[in-house]
């Protein structure tokens, strides 16, 4: 796994990593020169270290915009405090057209990253600006300043110029191209030296990585040598054997793990190994003579450079907590989150065979639709936490209350569907709403408040109501709707509406 940028010690201006360090023999001895010599440098400095850490081109191209926008932003302060000394002196001319060469040929090298390999065109472009930069600073421009203080201390432009190149001596020049080869030689030097140290940290990234997987991972994994002696185990390994780490390397997988103990299984796995290099199914660990687990093993061979197998990998994937996994995931998909109750989904389900067991036995099955009386007011005055801690428990009396072949769902809110089956009367429910309603009508004590509700139940008896599954929902909630308007904690049949308030719904 990669570094990110912003984790990345080289792209921390305060490193000491430069391709070109500044040092005090770069000053001028005119501030605002100097300071923007050192931007230009920090520029620089900053385009090897993303090229050394290999940022994208998009990144490159930032930064090398930058350091041309500053450089010519540099040259136009520059060129303005030389007019002032040098006003159309061929000293001033010269100097412009050193600046303009620089822009194309900053340029041109910019356009090469296009049609020549991006490394090699970086490189060319970090080898121009440390030697051009650093020649425009020692020899270029302190020669300017160097005449411009000579003028300042009286001297005439010609006498100022000449000053400045005796001091500019041949011998001089010759110090500064060999500083300018020695600058450009450990350039190079220390770009590769980034780029090594940031793939060493990259591969060190990778390790710490995949240690903390082994260590960490749910799956028992060990490494074995080529005669499957266990030479590394991670701690669900130890923990799935319940021994140490210093117990388990050195034997042999076949002791711990007993399908290694066929001969046959081996035999019949060696082929893929090699030729895939990996083989994986389902195997059996017999844990005592009445018990054994089920796991699913990955098996990896590792091999050298002369293709020679030297190691093994054991991947053992527990099959019961995926298994346990998948009924989680199922009892999420078809349960309420909140009250652990069946949700519509299951309950659609639950009615479809509810309703077939009542052709088959030729009884009756008692849909009910219930709401809550006065769960608003517990939510407003109490909070929503106190109205999940209400739900939670109305469904569990409803639970309690229920027998062996009946469902109580949560479709949402205070809103609850229960299927009474096997009832040998169609007025066998009665009996048993009426408790429903008596156990909801006891206070619910909730953080030392006692919470008050009741419910209005509407009731549609199958077959009778001889209709689909959804139609008998409609029903029972329609029946519910006028429950709750004739006076609440009651339960209405459907069948006793009249007609009209049948065919109505709400």
């Amino acid at each position: 796994m990669p570094m990110s940028e912003k984790n990345n010690p080289f792209l921390n201006h305060s490193n000491g990593i430069d391709i070109f360090p500044w040092n005090k023999n770069f000053d001028t001895g005119i501030d605002i020169i100097d300071e923007q010599h050192k931007k230009l440098v920090e520029l620089v400095n900053l385009l090897a270290k993303h090229f050394a850490y290999q940022s994208n081109i998009q990144t490159l191209n930032t930064v090398f915009d930058q350091l041309t926008a500053y450089t010519i932003y540099h040259f136009q302060t520059e060129e303005s405090i030389w007019h002032k000394y040098f006003a159309n002196d061929e000293l001033e001319i010269e100097h412009k057209a050193k600046h303009a060469t620089f822009i194309d040929e900053i340029a041109r090298l910019k356009n090469e990253t296009a049609y020549i390999h991006r490394d090699l065109a970086i490189e060319n472009v970090l080898s121009f600006l440390t030697q051009w930069l650093a020649f425009h600073i020692l020899d270029c421009d302190k020669s300017m300043v160097k005449a411009i203080q000579a003028m300042q201390a009286g001297e005439s432009l010609e006498d100022a110029k000449r000053l400045s190149e005796n001091e500019m001596t041949k011998s001089m020049k010759v110090l500064i191209e060999t500083v300018l080869s020695m600058y450009d030689s450990i350039s190079n030097r220390t770009v590769q030296l980034m780029r090594e140290i940031v793939e060493r940290q990259k591969i060190e990234e990778k390790q710490r990585l995949s240690s903390s997987v082994f260590e960490n991972t749910l799956d028992a994994i060990c490494v074995t040598d080529k005669n499957l002696i266990i030479i590394e185990a991670n701690p669900s390994f130890c923990r799935a054997k319940q021994a140490s780490s210093d117990n388990i390397i050195g034997q042999s997988l076949s002791n711990l793990k007993t399908a290694f103990r066929n001969e046959i299984f081996f035999e019949q796995i060696g082929l893929d190994l090699e030729q895939c290099g990996y083989w994986s199914g389902e195997i059996y660990d017999q844990i005592s003579d009445t018990e054994r687990t089920e796991e699913w093993l990955t098996l990896s061979s590792v091999k050298n450079r002369s293709g020679d197998i030297t190691n093994y990998v054991a991947v053992f994937s527990n099959v019961a907590n995926l298994l346990e996994l998948k009924n989680d995931l199922e009892h999420h998909a078809y349960h309420d989150s909140l009250t652990g109750l069946p949700n519509r989904i299951l309950l659609m389900d639950r009615l479809t065979l509810a309703l077939a067991r009542t052709d088959r036995n030729r009884d009756f099955l008692a849909v009910c639709y219930l709401d809550l009386d006065g769960f608003k007011a517990v939510n407003d005055t109490l909070g929503h936490a106190a109205g999940d801690k209400l739900l939670k428990e109305v469904a569990r009396r409803f639970s309690k209350l229920l027998r062996g072949n009946d469902t109580v769902a949560r479709l949402g809110g205070d809103e609850f569907v229960i299927l009474f089956g096997d009832l040998r009367q169609p007025s066998d429910y009665e009996m048993l709403l009426d408790r429903l309603l008596d156990s909801i009508n006891e206070p619910i004590l909730i953080d030392n408040d006692a919470a008050h509700v009741s419910a209005s139940i509407g009731v549609t008896i199958y077959p009778r109501d001889n209709t689909i599954a959804n139609q008998l929902l409609e029903h029972a909630d329609l029946a519910m709707y006028h429950a709750k308007q004739s006076g609440k904690s009651k339960h209405i049949l459907y069948s006793t509406l009249s007609p009209p308030q049948c065919g109505n719904t709400h």
